[in-house]
């Protein structure tokens, strides 16, 4: 039996184990997962570079589940109203290979996604960073703030867009959301002025291109990036003098030298500009940052680990609910060699 969630389901789970709790339990997912870094087979996704856009699959192998996600970057959807990114996936038993769980992963990207940089920025932000900058005002931005707010005592958010509109959305949803809070929002007219001293600066924009999103210039001594971009081949969004000037760390080597920030160097020069991979820095066996001057940077892809810890919170909260329909996605029939059998009335 497969349990199915559609975006009415897991839009109710949420609002049932409440949002904050659902980020609590991806993070700590999370950190078990990536504390037990060996015992997962990955591989850099598989990508089809596409007019307007990349299709992407991204499988991964634990000792006990196996889960994969389909999903796609569109930047030209929103000119037609639909979506930038949207995303399926399914969660798998090792052991027999049957699937236990079908479930919309749009929502649930978002969630995972603000849960991973909200602990890269744990680890590698000051432990006095109060001042969130969100540069990039789409689908993520709301999930990023309110992951951010768990894990620092922001007072201060500024953001930017290029679009007016979608900075116009995200100030009606951070409004709504810290409603009773002491958090000043902040609208900046360009990036510069938004990231210009801010404690944590979150990079999350969909424009398919190599641009400078963030100059090294701007810059002051120990401010974190996270820079989350929908990232694919020939899209990066900080200057290279960033990452050459920083404590950087990646998540996964192989897919972040393909996508992420590190793709402008060679292979050579990029190894040597990787101080951590995330595993090591949630083990502690490297540390997040040096001292409190020092620039850092989560140059973050977003790989299939990532999406199997939240597949594996959701199934869990999914049955502890009871939410989901229930189908049989897997054939019936007394003799497993008689698939035919289906067939005959």
């Amino acid at each position: 039996m497969v349990r199915l969630l559609n975006v009415k389901m897991m839009t109710q789970l949420i609002h049932k184990q409440g949002i904050e709790a659902i980020f609590a339990d991806i993070m700590a997912q999370l950190k078990k997962d990536f504390t037990n870094w060996e015992s997962f087979q990955n591989i850099p996704r598989p990508a089809f570079h596409v007019d307007g856009g990349v299709l992407e699959l991204m499988p991964v192998c634990g000792k006990e589940k196996f889960a994969f996600k389909c999903v796609n970057g569109h930047p030209k959807n929103t000119a037609v109203g639909k979506q930038t990114v949207v995303a399926t996936g399914q969660l798998l038993n090792v052991d027999d290979g049957y699937p236990i769980l079908i479930t919309e992963m749009t929502l649930l990207t978002a969630l995972r996604t603000a849960s991973v940089s909200a602990i890269a920025s744990d680890l590698m932000a000051r432990k006095d960073a109060s001042t969130l900058a969100v540069i990039g005002n789409g689908a993520q931005s709301e999930y990023q703030t309110i992951a951010h707010k768990l894990i620092r005592d922001i007072k201060e958010i500024r953001y930017f867009d290029t679009d007016p509109k979608a900075m116009d959305k995200y100030e009606q949803n951070m409004k709504l959301n810290f409603a009773g809070h002491k958090v000043d929002l902040v609208r900046c007219n360009d990036a510069k002025s938004a990231v210009t001293g801010a404690d944590i600066i979150i990079v999350c924009t969909a424009c398919k291109a190599h641009a400078e999103v963030i100059k090294y210039d701007w810059l002051t001594k120990g401010q974190h990036i996270n820079g989350l971009g929908g990232d694919c081949p020939g899209k990066t969004e900080l200057q290279k003098e960033i990452l050459e000037n920083s404590y950087v760390a990646v998540e996964f080597f192989d897919q972040s030298f393909i996508e992420g920030e590190i793709q402008v160097f060679d292979e050579e020069k990029a190894r040597s500009i990787v101080d951590a991979h995330f595993y090591e820095i949630i083990r502690g066996d490297k540390v997040g940052r040096n001292n409190d001057d020092e620039i850092t940077v989560f140059d973050s892809v977003g790989i299939a680990l990532e999406d199997l810890s939240a597949l594996s919170v959701i199934h869990t909260l999914s049955e502890k609910y009871n939410i989901g329909e229930i189908y049989e996605m897997i054939p019936d029939i007394k003799d497993p060699k008689n698939l035919f059998s289906l067939l005959v009335e």
